[in-house]
């Protein structure tokens, strides 16, 4: 009987810090190697965690939403057939046991105070928390897109978001910095009454269909990649220059 540890996987250089998104596997559930256990946001990328061994879920160190440091143990995975019993209570490990220590006997670090009353250099968004007053949950990923395109908490607590609970996925607030950019250059033209030209309907390209000919629907990561390029071509300067 063995266990082993699954520690939070290294995303990047830069990253430095992973956020539990959900946990697909529950303490007790058995589970296959290369089969996932969670999923994990960062700054730059939304990923599943593969299981590193077939066996069983002995513990679960962290709860969903955690923001946990790269290389930590975040779960305990039983092999070679050692007996797990899940535990009654859904309550995950680190859940503190009044006394300001977790289940595992370290003591619960306290979350961070920010003092209030720095000034915000200008052109800068303020940092985000990781949720609202109402309980809202956002990613790194979707703060760190909020903060560059000077998103606040309110305006991102209006964007309605497409994933677990409500959350607000990568997607949507592309989604919504991609509307907002093509409603800010209107308000001007209501300014100034530009003379009306007559003209014709975009036509849509005809797709010819003959033969074996089957389309098939792009998936979340070509889609996301079409909206990025499209977003480029919309915000970046193009210039052509003669010689």
């Amino acid at each position: 009987m063995a266990q082993v540890e699954l520690i939070m996987p290294k995303m990047g250089e830069s990253i430095m810090e992973a956020t539990i998104l959900k946990w697909v596997k529950q303490v007790g559930d058995t589970v296959e190697a290369d089969e996932t256990i969670l999923e994990i946001a960062t700054d730059k990328v939304d990923s599943e965690v593969p299981s590193p061994v077939s066996g069983t879920i002995a513990k679960i160190l962290f709860a969903e939403n955690d923001t946990v440091e790269i290389g930590k143990t975040i779960a305990i995975i039983a092999t070679e057939g050692e007996e797990v019993k899940p535990k009654s209570s859904p309550s995950v490990e680190s859940s503190s046991n009044g006394n300001g220590q977790t289940a595992n006997g370290r003591q619960q670090e306290e979350p961070a105070v920010v003092e209030a009353g720095e000034p915000v250099g200008v052109g800068e968004a303020a940092e985000l928390p990781r949720s609202s007053e109402g309980g809202r949950f956002y990613s790194p990923l979707v703060r760190n897109i909020a903060q560059k395109e000077n998103i606040g908490l309110h305006e991102l607590e209006a964007i309605e978001g497409s994933g677990l609970h409500g959350r607000v996925t990568k997607k949507d607030i592309l989604a919504y910095v991609e509307h907002r950019a093509v409603e800010k250059p209107a308000a001007p033209a209501e300014r100034v009454a530009a003379p009306q030209q007559k003209t014709s309907p975009a036509v849509q390209p005809a797709v010819s269909l003959s033969g074996n000919t089957e389309i098939v629907e792009m998936d979340r990561m070509r889609k996301l990649i079409a909206d990025h390029m499209v977003m480029s071509k919309r915000t970046s300067p193009h210039v052509t220059s003669f010689v």
